[in-house]
């Protein structure tokens, strides 16, 4: 297995980068001696002089800088690993049903809220979330199907023979949550934030500007769900955040849903819930370290602030990370048991109707949910669901692809009749970004008088400007190739056999696991039973809103019902900001964008 960054790997963990705009000294702490008269003017050389505290650089620290990119801040991203998930789990008793409730078969209260729980400052709860992407990771590795890779990780994080075996609390994770539930979310807004920018003004403010989550992004509507990409916008290309989605991630969707949710219906402070998330690559790291996703950007004013700031996500691995998880522990991850937990033994997420919409079964409007197309890419969907819900406005049209310059770069049109409706595209790699974002650049006023404007494209030719929608990731060929992806070099390790595939194969590999999940398969092993409470709502749903096998009444049902249990304003819940990031200190003219794509290079996406 290839070896994961660590700090042990680099001689510049301690001391950040000469660049870095945090002060590496302080002054000393300026204590009078006893002997001092009140009120009588000393000098600074009459007081005692105290070594300075160490200077400590965190991840935040990083991420508002942008006058160094180094491998310190690549170390920092490594804090989050499988060592600080054993950390955690071992840091505070499980705030869970009692353990012989859990391995009992006469419990009867799935409710992790039941009126046996007395919550306890001390204790914790357990929650993990995992991306397709990795489960398709996993699958290509061990022959086995997408969903059957979910089993094995649902066995590994919550089974009798996973990570409860060990540790000092035997604790294990209380809801494993597939991040589709919050994409679905994530798709249906993504559409509507398109249709809305179409009567959008394009004059805006210098405070929208800025990226302001409560502001309507200009047109041509950039993803923001890549982190690696947002991350390098806002150091290099501020002229873009204009252009970037409001929309959280699936991941941070479901962060913020896990810590509003259990806090509000459990009665529990945030910093008690420990959200785990497994995602394709490195950057979900950084994103899960911005300040942006803590609980100060949507928790009630009134009440009493946390002494410092409570991530939605508290820690992000990789599906390699995942594995050493497992080997720390002594767990041979493929002889899991590839079959689910029995119901039984699953504690009821608090709220039925969330509980329904997290955990779909064959009853549930999530589980018509159609298996990911080719046509629809391996990062999520965003662009394919907005064309088809620009195809289903405009009976009739059609959708049509042409490839741009590579296989990275395709270009979107609907069309009726040889008229096109609506232009969009799709950008992964940074040598492509580049290219974007660069054409995106507003053109600037000529100091000659009389001059023409510096960049301003001449009529009649079309633009990257025409498009309504861009889809852009870091990663070439999309999240599957995320870099905390499992390699192929990496596979002949596991399997303990040489491999004679190359990487490009070998993703082909890991994309047909993504996309093998069939109609059946959500519905496959123990069937859910219906509670008396109606565990199942099918209100305000409606055949005829179904778009790309999502119900959009539904998914709008689903947000209003998760404000109103929490008392918090939807957009809280589901929009972010981003902010330009500038350093006066160090910066070396002309090498930003090039030192960024030299490290992301080395990572696999991103930094």
């Amino acid at each position: 297995m290839s070896a994961i960054l660590s700090a042990d790997d680099l001689n510049d963990f301690i001391s950040p980068g000469v660049a870095c705009i945090k002060p590496v000294e302080t002054l000393p702490l300026q204590k009078p001696a006893d002997t001092v008269i009140p009120y009588e003017v000393t000098t600074e050389d009459k007081l005692p002089a105290e070594p300075p505290p160490p200077a400590h650089i965190t991840l935040t620290d990083c991420l508002a800088c942008s006058g160094c990119v180094t491998s310190a801040e690549a170390v920092l991203i490594s804090l989050q690993s499988h060592s600080e998930v054993l950390h955690a789990l071992d840091s505070a008793p499980c705030l869970s049903r009692e353990r012989s409730c859990q391995q009992g078969s006469n419990c009867t209260d799935g409710d992790l809220g039941g009126t046996h729980i007395l919550p306890s400052d001390a204790g914790k709860v357990f929650v993990a979330s995992v991306s397709p992407q990795v489960r398709a990771s996993l699958a290509a590795t061990y022959g086995t199907t997408e969903q059957e890779a979910g089993w094995m990780i649902e066995q590994l994080l919550s089974g009798p023979n996973g990570l409860r075996t060990g540790g000092k609390y035997g604790n294990d994770f209380t809801w494993i949550i597939d991040t589709n539930a919050m994409r679905e979310l994530g798709l249906v807004l993504g559409a509507e934030e398109v249709l809305a920018s179409a009567t959008t003004t394009e004059g805006i403010s210098a405070f929208e500007a800025e990226g302001a989550a409560t502001t309507q992004p200009k047109k041509p509507i950039l993803t923001s769900a890549c982190p690696g990409w947002i991350c390098y916008a806002e150091k290099t290309h501020p002229h873009v955040l204009p252009h970037l989605s409001r929309l959280k991630s699936p991941q941070a969707l479901t962060g913020t849903l896990v810590k509003t949710v259990l806090s509000q219906t459990l009665n529990i402070d945030p910093s008690q819930i420990w959200h785990l998330a497994i995602m394709p690559c490195f950057d979900k790291k950084l994103e899960a370290s911005r300040e942006e996703l803590t609980d100060i950007y949507w928790r009630v004013s009134s009440s009493s602030p946390s002494a410092t700031p409570v991530r939605d996500v508290d820690c992000v691995i990789t599906a390699r990370e995942l594995l050493m998880l497992a080997e720390i522990r002594s767990i041979s991850f493929p002889a899991l048991p590839r079959q689910p937990l029995p119901y039984s033994s699953r504690p009821r997420f608090p709220d039925p109707k969330l509980n329904s919409f997290l955990f779909p079964n064959s009853r549930t409007p999530s589980s018509r949910r159609k298996p990911q197309l080719p046509a629809a890419g391996s990062s999520g969907g965003y662009l394919y669901h907005i064309l088809c819900t620009q195809q289903s406005l405009h009976p009739g049209s059609a959708i049509h692809s042409t490839r741009g310059r590579n296989a990275d770069v395709i270009e979107y049109t609907v069309s009726l009749h040889d008229e096109v409706l609506f232009r969009a595209a799709r950008y992964y790699g940074f040598r492509n970004i580049q290219n974007l974002v660069r054409k995106l650049k507003p053109a600037k006023k000529s100091r000659m008088p009389g001059g023409k404007m510096i960049g301003a494209r001449k009529p009649g030719l079309k633009s990257e400007m025409d498009y309504a929608y861009v889809e852009v990731m870091a990663c070439p060929g999309g999240c599957t190739n995320g870099g905390g992806q499992i390699k192929v070099e990496d596979v002949g390790a596991l399997q303990g056999v040489r491999q004679g595939q190359g990487q490009k194969e070998w993703l082909a590999r890991v994309d047909e696991a993504y996309y093998s999940m069939d109609e059946d398969s959500r519905s496959a092993g123990e069937e859910a039973p219906r509670d008396a409470e109606g565990d199942v709502p099918m209100d305000g749903v409606e055949d005829s809103d179904v778009v790309n096998g999502i119900s959009t009444s539904y998914i709008k049902n689903i947000l209003a019902h998760w404000a109103a249990l929490t008392g918090l304003e939807a957009h809280k819940l589901v929009y972010t900001s981003y902010r330009q990031v500038d350093s006066d200190v160090g910066k070396e003219k002309g090498r930003e964008t090039e030192r960024v794509i030299e490290l992301a290079g080395k990572i696999g996406g991103g930094w």
